[in-house]
C-alpha cells in the first residue's frame, strides 16, 4: 500500500511539475561529480536528491516561481555550495559548480580509467600535477614542471632539446600523450620537453611503470597523460598572460572561450621567444665587442609559435570534443667566425612543425554501460639547414646535401572501447580496439617512404571479492605490419586495510617497438656509416611493484605517507652497434639486457595555510659488464625533494612557494681496451622560489620568483677517454643559471 501511496504522489508531482537534470560539475576541471547531495528547501518545502555516477540530479520542478528557495550541493572534497533562487529561476538551472575544498582532499584522475575517479581510488598509482602547482612554479612548459619530480632525470641538447629519464630508463620507454592522443616526433628516442607548452593545460597524471595494455608502445617506463582545458562555467572568459624571464624569454599567451547550452569553444594562442644565453648574467646588456664575436650561443636562440582551437558538446548522453592545434618552432645556431679572417661562418636553422587534431566521442548507452572513442591525425616535421655565410655580404650559400636533412612523420590513429562499470558491482570491464597507421618520409630512409601498421585489441576487468579489495587484470594482442608483437598482460591489485591504510601491487609487461627510423634509416657519407635494420624485435620488459599509502585526517590537517618499491627488466634492448670495424658500418640491434630498480618514499601534510611535500628516490641501474668483470650489478643513484608553500592572504590567494630537489651522482662503467673504468655524472643542487597572487577579484594574477637559486649551469661527467685506461672530464649543459621571472594574467 505504501509503495502505491508513494508512486501515486509522484505521479501526481509529474503532472503539476517539469522533469529536468542539473549537471554537477568541479570547478578544478570541470570533470563531473558523482553522488553530490541536492537539498532545496524553503518554509513549505524540504526536497532531496542524490546525483547518479555521472553527476546528474534528475528534479520534478515544481516549485512556486515567486517563492525563494534555498538550493545546497554537498559532495565529500568539495566545498559546500549554498545559494537562494526563486522558482522560475531553479527551472533555469542546469549546471552546478562546485569548489574543491582547500585541502585538497581528492584529485580526479581519468588515464587508465573506466570512469573519471578520484586517485586514491584507483587501482594504479597515479600522480597529479594540477593547475595550481604549475601556476606556483612558474612553469613553461612539460621540462620545467617535470624538473621538480622524483625519479625524473632530465637532461639537455642545445639542438635536439630537453629529454627524460624515468625509473633509471630513458624517455624513449615513456609515453607521452596529450589527451590521451600519443605524441610523435621522437628524436633520438625522445621527444622534446620543451616543445609541450603548458599554456592551456589544466593538469598532469603521471604513471610510473608499464601501460601498455592499454597504451601499446612506448608505455613502458611510464605514462605522462597532459589534460588541457576543455570546458567553462561562464558565458564568455578571456585571459592575456605576458611573461618574462632575465636571461632572455619574451612569452605572450592568450585565449577565448565561449560557453552556451552545453557548448564550449575555445581559441588559445601564443609565442615564445629566448634570444639565446652564452653565460650571461641575469638582465645582461650588450657590450661592446669585436663584430659577430659573440654571435655563437651556448644555449641556441628559438621562437615558437603556438595555438589551437577546440569544441565540445555535452548533452544528456554524453559528450563529443573536437581539437586542432598547431606548433611552428625554429632554432637558430650561428657558427663562430672561421680563421684566420672572420668573415665567414657556418649557420644551422632547425625548423620544426606539428599539427595535432583529433576528435572524441563519450557516449553513455544505458545504466553502468558506456562507449569511448578517439580518432586522431598528427604531423611532424622537421627542417634541417646549413649554409655558408658570408658575413661582410650577410649573404647564405647552401653547403652540401648531406649537411641537409628534411623529416616528416605521421601518425593516424583511432581508440575505442567498450565500458561496463559500476561502483555497486563485483565486476566492471573493458574491451577495446587500438589502431595506428605511421609514415616516415625522407631522404635518408629506405625507398624515401615507409610505413607501418599496427592493429590491437585490448581487455581490462576490475574484479571486487571484497568491498576492500580489487583485482585489475588485462591483456593486449596486436598485429604489426614491420615486425613480430608480444603478447601483453597486466595485473594489478588494490588492498585497502582499512580507511588509512592500503597496498597496491602489480605485475605488467611493457613494449618498445622498433621506429621507422631504427628500421629503415641509412646514412651513409664520407663521416658516417649507418644503417637501418629491418629485422629488428620489439623491446619487452617485465615490471613489478609494490606500494603502500597511508592517510590521515586530523582535525584540518591531512597527513599522507608513500612507499613504493619497483623493478624492470627489459630484454631485446635496442642500441646502436658497430657491425664492421674496417669499414666503420653500425646498425640497429637487438644486443641485451638491462633492468633497474629502486625505492621512493613520499610524505605530504595539508594544515591550514601550509602544505609541505617531501620525498626520497633511490634507483639502481644495471651494470652490464658485471656479467664478465667484478663489478657491482647494480649502481645506485639517490634523490631528495622537498616543496613547501605557504598561503599568506586566503582573500588575494598570495601565496609563497620553494621547491627544492637534490639529484645524487650517477655512477657507471665503460670499457677501455680491455680494462674496466669507472665514470660518473655528477650531482647537482637545484631550487625555486616563487609567490604568486590575485587581485581585483581574482581578473588579475601575478606570479614572480627565482628559479635555479644555486646557479647550476653545467655538471661535469667524467667518462672514458683521454689515452689508454684513463678516463676525461666533459661538461653537460643542464641550464642556463639563476635568473628571475615575472607573470601576468589578465583574466577577462
Amino acid at each position: 500500500m505504501k509503495n502505491i501511496s508513494a508512486f501515486l504522489f509522484l505521479l501526481l508531482l509529474a503532472s503539476k511539475g517539469i522533469s529536468q537534470e542539473i549537471q554537477v560539475i568541479s570547478a578544478n576541471d570541470s570533470l563531473r561529480v558523482p553522488y553530490a547531495s541536492l537539498l532545496i528547501t524553503s518554509n513549505l518545502t524540504n526536497y532531496c536528491r542524490i546525483a547518479n555516477e555521472s553527476g546528474l540530479i534528475s528534479i520534478v520542478n515544481n516549485f512556486e516561481d515567486s517563492v525563494l528557495y534555498e538550493v545546497k550541493v554537498q559532495c565529500f572534497g568539495f566545498e559546500k555550495f549554498d545559494a537562494k533562487y526563486k522558482g522560475y529561476q531553479i527551472r533555469k538551472l542546469t549546471k552546478i559548480v562546485l569548489l574543491p575544498s582547500k585541502l585538497n582532499l581528492e584529485e580526479v584522475v581519468i588515464t587508465a580509467q573506466y570512469e573519471p575517479m578520484q586517485a586514491e581510488k584507483s587501482v594504479q598509482k597515479i600522480k597529479v600535477i594540477d593547475k595550481e602547482k604549475i601556476q606556483q612554479m612558474g612553469a613553461v612548459n612539460l621540462r620545467d614542471v617535470l624538473s621538480n619530480q622524483l625519479n625524473v632525470r632530465l637532461s639537455q641538447d642545445n639542438i635536439l632539446g630537453s629529454s627524460m629519464n624515468l625509473q633509471g630508463i630513458s624517455g624513449q620507454n615513456v609515453k607521452i600523450l596529450i589527451d590521451g592522443v600519443p605524441m610523435i616526433g621522437r628524436l633520438n628516442g625522445d621527444i622534446d620537453l620543451s616543445q609541450i607548452n603548458m599554456n592551456n593545460v589544466e593538469r598532469i597524471e603521471l604513471i610510473e611503470g608499464p601501460l601498455s595494455v592499454q597504451y601499446g608502445t612506448n608505455a613502458l617506463a611510464g605514462t605522462i597523460n597532459i589534460i588541457t582545458k576543455k570546458k567553462a562555467t561562464k558565458t564568455i572568459s578571456a585571459s592575456i598572460t605576458p611573461y618574462y624571464e632575465s636571461v632572455g624569454t619574451y612569452n605572450l599567451t592568450g585565449d577565448v572561450t565561449l560557453f552556451k547550452k552545453g557548448n564550449t569553444l575555445q581559441l588559445n594562442g601564443g609565442r615564445n621567444y629566448f634570444d639565446g644565453w652564452n653565460n650571461e648574467a641575469p638582465f645582461y646588456f650588450p657590450k661592446p665587442s669585436l663584430a659577430d664575436s659573440t654571435r655563437y650561443k651556448q644555449w641556441k636562440p628559438k621562437e615558437q609559435y603556438f595555438g589551437g582551437v577546440s569544441y565540445s558538446h555535452s548533452f544528456r548522453k554524453g559528450d563529443f570534443g573536437f581539437a586542432s592545434n598547431f606548433f611552428d618552432e625554429l632554432i637558430i645556431n650561428r657558427g663562430l667566425p672561421r680563421a684566420p679572417y672572420g668573415e665567414t661562418a657556418f649557420d644551422d636553422t632547425y625548423h620544426t612543425r606539428r599539427i595535432d587534431n583529433n576528435l572524441s566521442l563519450k557516449l553513455r548507452l544505458r545504466k553502468h554501460w558506456s562507449v569511448n572513442g578517439l580518432v586522431a591525425y598528427n604531423y611532424y616535421n622537421r627542417v634541417k639547414r646549413t649554409v655558408f655565410k658570408d658575413l661582410t655580404t650577410l649573404e647564405d650559400t647552401i653547403t652540401g646535401p648531406s649537411d641537409q636533412d628534411t623529416s616528416t612523420f605521421t601518425l593516424l590513429m583511432s581508440r575505442a572501447s567498450f565500458i561496463r562499470s559500476s561502483s555497486n558491482s563485483k565486476l566492471s570491464y573493458e574491451l577495446g580496439y587500438d589502431i595506428s597507421y605511421e609514415s616516415a618520409l625522407g631522404k635518408r630512409i629506405d625507398k624515401r617512404i615507409q610505413y607501418m601498421g599496427d592493429y590491437a585489441l585490448f581487455a581490462t576487468a576490475e574484479y571486487r571479492p571484497l568491498n576492500t579489495l580489487v583485482i585489475k587484470p588485462g591483456i593486449r594482442y596486436a598485429y604489426n605490419t614491420s615486425y613480430k608483437t608480444p603478447l601483453v598482460p597486466s595485473l594489478n591489485v588494490k588492498w585497502n586495510l582499512s580507511e588509512r591504510h592500503t597496498l597496491r601491487a602489480s605485475y605488467a609487461r611493457g613494449f618498445r617497438s622498433p621506429t621507422l627510423k631504427e628500421l629503415y634509416f641509412n646514412f651513409v657519407d664520407i663521416n658516417h656509416n649507418i644503417l637501418g635494420n629491418s629485422d629488428l624485435r620489439s623491446e619487452k620488459s617485465d615490471n613489478y611493484s609494490f606500494a603502500y599509502n597511508y592517510n590521515r585526517d586530523i582535525r584540518r590537517c591531512r597527513v599522507k605517507f608513500d612507499l613504493t618499491v619497483f623493478y624492470n627488466t627489459i630484454f631485446n634492448l635496442i642500441d646502436l652497434a658497430i657491425m664492421d670495424t674496417a669499414s666503420g658500418k653500425y646498425a640497429n640491434v637487438n644486443i641485451g639486457r638491462y633492468k633497474t630498480q629502486g625505492i621512493q618514499l613520499g610524505n605530504s601534510l595539508n594544515f591550514k595555510k601550509v602544505t609541505i611535500q617531501t620525498g626520497f628516490n633511490y634507483t639502481g641501474r644495471y651494470n652490464k659488464f658485471s656479467e664478465d668483470y667484478p663489478a657491482s650489478e647494480f649502481t645506485y643513484s639517490p634523490e631528495v625533494l622537498a616543496n613547501i608553500s605557504y598561503l599568506i592572504i586566503a582573500k588575494h590567494k598570495t601565496t609563497v612557494s620553494l621547491f627544492y630537489k637534490y639529484t645524487g651522482v650517477v655512477p657507471g662503467y665503460a670499457l677501455v681496451e680491455t680494462k674496466l673504468i669507472q665514470t660518473s655524472v655528477s650531482d647537482f643542487h637545484t631550487m625555486d622560489i616563487t609567490t604568486s597572487s590575485f587581485f581585483w577579484k581574482n581578473h588579475l594574477g601575478l606570479t614572480l620568483g627565482c628559479k635555479n637559486i644555486f646557479n647550476v649551469k653545467n655538471i661535469l661527467s667524467t667518462q672514458a677517454g683521454g689515452g689508454a685506461h684513463s678516463s676525461s672530464s666533459s661538461s653537460i649543459p643542464l641550464s642556463t643559471g639563476r635568473n628571475y621571472f615575472i607573470k601576468l594574467t589578465l583574466n577577462i
